[in-house]
């Protein structure tokens, strides 16, 4: 398998990406992977290899390119440090409902224009705030977008939010959300209300609940779990196998 460096022209300026690119005969279906909220790092980069392995063609974009240059996040300790946890909040407000639109727009056309792409509708993935980025993105661009995951999200049915993405009627995605538990932004409230738009839309969804805490997917991440995160790989397998084939 093949990862490089990217860049993708969007309205805003110049995104960076890694994508990668199986090994064999294509043309493959494409996922883009949206990392946390410590950004890209090593690694996000090592996730989106992992995902292109099982044979997708895979695009994690550094969707805080407009804030410019920054040191890679350490997710172990960056919420130790007031600093640093403020960095990151900050960076994570910063990046609107808005700004998430116009780019999904234009990381679906940077896949579309490969030749390695198989034609269709791609599917879209994330961990923690990058679980909402992928339904909203979902929501945003309708049949561009298959299927649609999220591991341990956040904020994914805040009512009283305009842009939660519970609220997007566009979404014509299958759905796969896993929860964790103990999680303050995904509450069982929130999963609740989520189920129900859903059901209510007539999307094809399931929401599950992992035994384990948010952040448990992310190798850097304090509360990695290596038997939820396993879990998350085969159930992104049997999704995207099941809906995008392979």
């Amino acid at each position: 398998m093949t990862q490089r460096s990217v860049e993708i022209e969007t309205a805003d300026g110049n995104c960076p990406a890694a994508l990668s690119i199986p090994d064999g005969e294509g043309p493959w279906p494409a996922v883009i992977m949206f990392p946390d909220a410590g950004g890209m790092r090593d690694t996000m980069r090592q996730m989106g290899e992992r995902l292109s392995g099982l044979g997708y063609v895979v695009l994690v974009p550094d969707f805080y390119y407009r804030n410019g240059p920054y040191d890679p996040v350490d997710m172990r300790s960056a919420f130790s440090s007031k600093e640093t946890a403020e960095k990151i909040m900050g960076m994570m407000r910063g990046y609107t409902a808005d700004m998430v639109v116009r780019d999904a727009g234009a990381f679906v056309g940077y896949l579309d224009s490969l030749p390695e792409k198989k034609p269709g509708g791609v599917g879209t993935t994330g961990y923690c705030m990058g679980g909402r980025l992928s339904l909203l993105t979902a929501g945003s661009l309708g049949e561009r977008v298959a299927a649609a995951a999220s591991f341990h999200g956040g904020n994914l049915a805040k009512a009283d939010d305009p842009d939660s993405p519970h609220k997007a009627d566009g979404i014509k995605a299958s759905v796969y959300v896993a929860g964790a538990i103990e999680d303050q932004s995904f509450p069982d409230e929130q999963k609740e209300l989520l189920e129900t738009s859903l059901t209510e839309a007539g999307v094809i969804h399931a929401i599950e609940t992992y035994q384990a805490h948010h952040g448990f997917a992310v190798p850097d991440n304090g509360s990695y779990d290596v038997d939820a995160a396993e879990r998350h790989w085969k159930a992104m397998e049997q999704f995207f196998g099941s809906v995008l084939g392979s």
